[in-house]
């Protein structure tokens, strides 16, 4: 017995939330204040309608069940659906006229084509049509006097009573599901953008793995050599300068054989090429100023000595990146680039006029491919629009000069 109340408690829950959507409280209190604001303009011109007797009862009950309706049709559509029938039905089942607050239909069939399910869709676009036919079919019933034949008059009437009412229904139902559309199509392009930027940083993971794996082990290749070539000449010191030197060599044997591992991890494939340098920058100036833009270059302080390798490589690749930037969204005449080489740091800052029709560069694949190359480092980087200008300004952490 107690299972199965469980189990009816859980399946009673599970179809409560499928009749309620989860909305925020800023939400819920908006829909309420407007179907609240709906009821005070609307609902007292229902009331002059029906001002005497049991009919002013009537009036009320119809007002507030279209009300309820107007104010949870977001946050239960169905139930919604199913109020505005009712007080449609009792309305119409004490001959009542059709009443202003009656426009809140047109609010819940909105509703159920922009936030209800599939079958609430149909139910909707079905109730328009059944609605419509309703109200014209108890319009021309109450307006015919009793025993009066028919007459074509009268039918073209109804008809014409009909489609208004149809089309404003169905108007109200096509609009909802326009909205619901346009929601969707919002919601597979973000998805979509989502899927691409991991697509694309995971590729510009993949291109830093590269270039840190050449100049990684490049580098710990040359200090396993050098290790290994003055183990064997410190002749002169052969107790520490061997045991310090064979030091060197399996710490560096070791790393090596680690950042391969991660490496390997960290990327898809493995190619090897050649990596720019500080000496590549003038070239890469260059470059920028035979497609037409004044590239203006400021180096203060200047390196006191070779930088790191991986350092060299982040501040070419931001700058060449910042610089192509610079050259698609700026206007493309001229270019400041700054760098700043201090003992500890590299400054970096790359500015250029954005054209006024244009729009900023979002984050996008470049960006993305900054900020990966500036964290790599342990750097950080900015880039955002700064007065008319788009503004690229990173810190590099550096060691020890080479």
């Amino acid at each position: 017995m107690a299972a199965a109340s469980r189990d009816g408690a859980g399946t009673s829950g599970a179809g409560l939330r499928g009749l309620v959507r989860p909305l925020s409280f800023p939400q819920l209190v908006l829909d309420i204040g407007l179907a609240a604001a709906f009821a005070l303009i609307l609902g007292p011109l229902s009331l002059l309608m029906l001002a005497t007797g049991s009919s002013l009862a009537l009036a009320l009950v119809v007002t507030a069940l279209m009300t309820v309706a107007l104010a949870i049709a977001r946050l239960s559509p169905a139930l919604a659906l199913l109020l505005a029938w009712i007080g449609a039905l009792v309305q119409m089942g004490f001959g009542a006229p059709p009443l202003p607050i009656n426009l809140a239909i047109l609010g819940v069939l909105y509703a159920t084509a922009a936030y209800g399910s599939r079958l609430l869709v149909r139910l909707g676009f079905v109730s328009a049509l059944v609605g419509a036919g309703a109200v014209a079919v108890y319009l021309a019933v109450t307006a015919v006097p009793p025993g009066v034949a028919f007459s074509w008059d009268a039918f073209f009437v109804g008809a014409s009573i009909y489609l208004a009412f149809a089309i404003a229904f169905v108007l109200a139902w096509t609009v909802g599901l326009l909205v619901r559309s346009a929601q969707r199509a919002r919601r597979i392009r973000l998805a979509q953008a989502a899927a691409e930027r991991a697509v694309f940083v995971e590729q510009e993971r993949g291109r830093i793995a590269r270039d840190m794996h050449d100049v990684v082990a490049h580098s710990l290749a040359v200090v396993i050599a050098q290790a290994d070539g003055a183990r064997y000449a410190a002749q002169h010191d052969p107790g520490a300068g061997t045991a310090a030197l064979e030091t060197i060599a399996g710490t560096a044997r070791a790393a090596l054989a680690d950042v391969r591992m991660l490496l390997t991890q960290l990327r898809h494939s493995e190619a090897a090429g050649p990596q720019p340098t500080l000496a590549d920058l003038e070239q890469l100036y260059a470059q920028v100023r035979a497609a037409g833009a004044a590239v203006h270059v400021e180096v203060a302080p200047t390196p006191p000595g070779l930088p790191p390798a991986a350092v060299q490589i982040a501040v070419y690749r931001i700058l060449q990146e910042a610089l192509t930037n610079a050259l698609r969204h700026g206007t493309g005449t001229e270019v400041w680039v700054r760098l700043g080489w201090h003992a500890d740091r590299v400054e970096l800052e790359v500015r250029n006029p954005a054209r006024p029709d244009a729009a900023m560069p979002h984050a996008g694949h470049g960006l993305v491919g900054m900020g990966e190359r500036a964290a790599l480092v342990g750097g950080s980087l900015r880039a955002a629009p700064q007065g008319g200008q788009f503004v690229v300004s990173a810190t590099l952490p550096i060691g020890a000069p080479a």
